[in-house]
């Protein structure tokens, strides 16, 4: 019940963390930009870190390695198709042609299920990584928050670019947001009761990190022109990193494992027949 406690709160909370920075566009535009160019590299860093120092070495300690290194791979290309098909699945920035101007193909209904098939996902990220670990599943969220604030700048953008009201614009934005939360639960409620191999869950994760960083979010760090910025977005990308290791540390070593408190459990048990086993000849050969 704790762990539910847990998913819940903390995929509820990272998606409302992950909408201020679209509500602070509808107050102050030119601030919520700055704030889009330097939350987009420390997204990637923070992927980044998740997936490599985290989500990689759980899923290693728990499947074979070949199998893990080819869910990856498929996961990967998946998510690379599944973008291919649906042109409006990301986008961290406003898309524009040859002469400037914003794109329109997309409409504002395209951009909201766009929008909410994507939180859907990385709520099945966020539920998929409570089921292997609680540790893992707090710093899939921690990731999956960073990533989506600089993403809902760029959606809260497009939506005003189409004449959406404000107001309009927050209440859609929430509702969508929070289909993250009914991901996380659907995959934490029944993958239980699946038994889903969980190298296997870890290995699609870290693919489905791995290949946004490096096909959206690191793309758009290299369109930076003027080299002090793009400098500061490199350093920012490195805090990214280490700030996600700090924290994989950090909760790895605070909540603990299921399956290493069952193992100390079983050990314990294990020792006290042993001491039993060991007790009863003596006292049998006492009562001689």
């Amino acid at each position: 019940m704790n762990d539910w406690i847990l998913l819940l709160a903390a995929s509820t909370i990272g998606s409302v963390i992950s909408l201020a920075g679209g509500i602070y566009l509808l107050y102050g535009k030119k601030a919520a930009k700055k704030v889009q160019k330097y939350a987009v590299p420390f997204a990637a860093g923070a992927l980044l870190a998740a997936a490599f120092l985290d989500l990689l070495p759980e899923a290693f300690a728990h499947g074979e390695a070949r199998n893990v290194s080819m869910a990856v791979l498929i996961a990967f290309l998946a998510f690379f198709f599944l973008e291919r098909g649906l042109g409006w699945f990301h986008h961290h920035h406003e898309h524009r042609d040859e002469k400037g101007r914003v794109e329109k193909r997309r409409t504002a209904s395209l951009i909201i299920i766009g929008d909410t098939l994507h939180n859907f996902i990385d709520g099945l990220a966020i539920g998929a990584a409570f089921l292997v670990n609680p540790a893992v599943g707090l710093v899939t969220t921690l990731a999956v928050a960073a990533h989506e604030i600089p993403q809902e700048i760029g959606d809260f953008a497009l939506l005003l670019a189409r004449g959406m009201k404000k107001k309009r614009i927050v209440i859609v934005n929430l509702i969508s947001a929070l289909v993250t939360v009914i991901g996380a639960a659907l995959v934490y409620g029944f993958g239980g009761q699946l038994e889903l191999p969980e190298s296997l869950l870890l290995a699609v994760i870290a693919g489905f990190f791995i290949y946004i960083a490096a096909s959206d979010i690191v793309p758009t760090i290299h369109h930076e022109t003027e080299r002090r910025s793009a400098n500061l977005q490199s350093l920012i990308l490195l805090f990214g990193v280490i700030f996600v290791g700090i924290i994989t540390t950090f909760a790895h070593g605070f909540i603990a494992h299921p399956d290493h408190d069952h193992a100390s459990h079983e050990q314990h048990e294990m020792h006290n027949h042993q001491r039993e086993d060991h007790d009863e000849p003596g006292h049998h050969d006492h009562a001689h």
